[in-house]
């Protein structure tokens, strides 16, 4: 059987898998939609940032981005579920906290902004805010992270991201496709990001993406691509070496070392820098064990070189720095890059930021 026919093959299992999934969450949605299912509304404004598919659209930096440009203008709490944490209930993330008892995200936010904002998890949402609010009464501004499907509680804007490479109209459902939910829900975001957006897109991607999306009139496009920083330690108190991806040459060697849902776009920033490259990737959010980081000190040591590092992902940073099996040896020659957003224009200047906050504040007092 070649390749094409186990593909159509699969396909056939596939689609109507496909289809049962599908009818579940519509009709998941039909109860939301016609109240028959709560949704929780607080006074405190909430914006959620999720998406339809699985992993990958930039939820984190999207979020850190939200919360950096709105925390001098508003008290914030940043609330998420706390994906693969080894804890239960309703934490507060603290000095003592690490990936384990809040999860990856959540403390790579944390770390991000300390004590400017308040960083909680939780697996009962509306719980988590409810417990959030008696903690600090003075919270102007709640951002969930990963919400699109936890409709319990009604956020006031919603916000949903959509990667430029994996367009929501070209995808299908579980298990065929990606999509956690029908593209048609697409239709109850009051803002819609395009993520991860190439340098090189022109007027015309732009107008055939708003065209395929056919949003609402009370909706509102945008458009946004990553920006990477230099060269940060994950061990910074382990002297690292001083060194800069401008000074690697071609005989130098960078093993790329990811944990995410989709690295490509991670991966391709370094296509145009002369060094070689070797990929070594393990699935999102993944916990390494004592045997995985046997296996990256195994490659590593067998890489070709001058000289060699290991670079690795923000959020997989996270990870790293606290793994107790990580050799003394690698510390020094392990690195990651800081990702940042940045909102580019699209069919128009709309600032997103500005409008977020005119959707924040409609109907105050």
């Amino acid at each position: 059987m070649n390749g094409s026919t186990k593909e159509k093959v699969l396909t056939c299992i596939l689609t109507p898998l496909s289809w049962i999934y599908g009818g579940i969450t519509s009709v998941r949605n039909w109860c939301f939609d016609h109240k028959i299912l709560p949704q929780e509304e607080f006074k405190v404004p909430i914006v959620g940032i999720g998406n339809l598919t699985v992993g990958g659209t930039g939820k984190t930096p999207h979020t850190e981005y939200v919360v950096g440009m709105l925390s001098m203008n508003y008290n914030i709490a940043v609330l998420s579920r706390g994906y693969k944490r080894k804890t239960k209930g309703f934490l507060v993330a603290n000095s003592n906290s690490t990936p384990d008892s809040i999860g990856d995200e959540p403390m790579q936010i944390y770390q991000k902004f300390g004590a400017r904002v308040k960083v909680a998890v939780c697996e009962d949402r509306r719980k988590g805010i409810k417990e959030l609010l008696k903690a600090f009464p003075d919270i102007q501004l709640i951002v969930m992270d990963d919400v699109f499907q936890h409709r319990y509680v009604k956020p006031k804007v919603s916000i949903l991201l959509m990667d430029y490479n994996r367009p929501v109209y070209k995808d299908h459902l579980l298990p065929l496709g990606r999509l956690r939910e029908s593209s048609h829900q697409t239709n109850r975001a009051d803002m819609v990001i395009v993520t991860k957006c190439p340098n090189t897109l022109m007027p015309l991607n732009y107008r055939l993406v708003s065209k395929e999306l056919d949003l609402m009139p009370y909706q509102n496009l945008y458009f946004s691509r990553y920006m990477y920083g230099g060269l940060l330690s994950v061990f910074p108190d382990d002297e690292p070496y001083s060194v800069s991806l401008q000074s690697l040459t071609s005989d130098d060697t960078v093993m790329l070392l990811t944990g995410i849902a989709n690295p490509r776009d991670f991966v391709r920033h370094f296509k145009d820098y002369p060094f070689k490259v070797k990929v070594y990737h393990f699935p999102d959010h993944h916990n390494f064990t004592r045997e995985d980081i046997n296996s990256i000190h195994e490659k590593f040591r067998n890489l070709p070189g001058a000289r060699k590092i290991i670079i690795t992902t923000e959020k997989d940073s996270v990870r790293l720095a606290y793994n107790p099996y990580y050799p003394s040896d690698l510390k020094k020659v392990t690195f990651f890059i800081p990702v940042a957003v940045k909102m580019v224009n699209g069919l128009n200047e709309s600032d997103f930021i500005s409008d977020l906050r005119k959707a924040i504040d409609a109907g105050s007092k």
